[in-house]
């Protein structure tokens, strides 16, 4: 139910990070402090669930264990010693009450100043705990319940000199201001991507377009056989542990709505010694869509081009085909599909399915 009062707002969270930074290392102090104010009876939006990340610092480096007090009020002190130590919780934002809400403002700062950039060294964030960015206007709705996740890390892909030279506090602070939902409420997409080899967990049998657990259909959730990567550096690791052949260079890749694909992706690597040892191409990690060559063919070959050079690549009717030795990648608007083979594997996003394993 929505009342037209659209002065109800609540700052949920005050997020304010106090961290000692050395040379090869981060001490952080963090704290997030939410404070909310009901106006009305039916207003309810309170915190309850802290969930620590595994993998999250622990032991001495949690100084002090995140715990809610006075419903939306949430205080922590880590360590973060050496790069690649993180530290991350999630927490659910619970609508308790009667009255739709909505995201009205969302604010992080840095040392008191909105963040833009934020230091090489430190990687921050909050989002849904899929991943999904928070936005303004996001809904709340009455008896509903949505989890954020904070994770604080210090960062291991720098070089030597972004690190700090010297000690430092820096102080964070994040803010999300509820309001009462109006009729510009919007849904949260929860919009995610994985990275998988769409091969199933533990079946001998791999072969292309083979059984349903080896398939990825557009329109429906990823088979639960399925392992689902957050990286494409992890799905194309387990392709080629998989397939025994570390010249594999592509995985599939899609973006899920609800847990349903909506698209699929053939994603490809061009590695720098593979750039080095052939003139024309350029080294980097490249995408092309497919499940309608139609709609995504000129852009698919505007990718191509960009990665292999024209040199490597070769034009027909309904096809665009690029290959380097045994490796083949293609975007084929007769079959409605993109496609990449190597040794006889190979990664296919088709008309309403993708799917990688060998194909005679």
């Amino acid at each position: 139910m929505r009342i037209d009062k659209d002065n109800i707002k609540i700052i949920l969270i005050l997020l304010v990070v106090c961290l000692s930074l050395g040379y090869a290392y981060i001490n952080s102090d963090l704290n997030i402090n939410g404070t909310a104010q009901v106006k009305h009876a039916n207003w309810d939006i309170h915190w309850s669930n802290i969930q620590v990340t595994n993998g999250s610092v622990t032991g001495s480096n949690v100084v002090t264990a995140p715990a809610i007090s006075n419903g939306t009020t949430i205080n922590y002190s880590i360590s973060l010693p050496t790069p690649g130590n993180f530290y991350e919780f999630t927490v659910d934002a619970v609508n308790g009450g009667q009255i739709d809400a909505m995201i009205d403002t969302i604010d992080s700062k840095l040392n008191g100043v909105t963040i833009t950039v934020l230091p090489d060294y430190l990687e921050y964030a909050v989002t849904y705990d899929d991943g999904t960015q928070l936005e303004e206007n996001h809904e709340l709705l009455a008896n509903t319940t949505e989890t954020y996740k904070v994770r604080v890390k210090y960062r291991d892909d720098i070089e030597l000199n972004q690190l700090p030279t010297s000690n430092q506090t820096l102080n964070l602070q994040f803010t999300v201001t509820y309001r009462q939902a109006t009729d510009g409420a919007v849904e949260p997409e929860h919009i995610v991507t994985k990275y998988i080899a769409n091969l199933y967990d533990g079946d001998d049998d791999s072969t292309y377009a083979g059984t349903n657990n080896t398939v990825v259909y557009t329109g429906q959730s990823i088979p639960n056989g399925i392992i689902q990567y957050d990286t494409g550096t992890e799905a194309l690791e387990a392709f080629r542990n998989a397939a025994g052949n570390n010249n594999i260079i592509f995985y599939t890749k899609h973006t899920l709505k609800k847990g349903v694909v909506i698209a699929s992706y053939l994603e490809f690597v061009i590695t720098p010694a593979m750039a080095m040892a052939n003139p024309g191409l350029t080294a980097g990690t490249y995408e092309i869509r497919g499940g309608n060559a139609n709609l995504y063919h000129e852009t698919n070959k505007e990718v191509l081009l960009s990665a292999f050079g024209d040199s490597h690549c070769t034009e027909y009717t309904n096809r665009f085909y690029c290959n380097l030795s045994d490796l083949e990648i293609a975007s084929n608007v007769s079959s409605n599909a993109v496609a990449a083979r190597i040794n006889g594997w190979l990664c296919g996003v088709l008309e309403n399915y993708s799917v990688c394993g060998t194909k005679s």
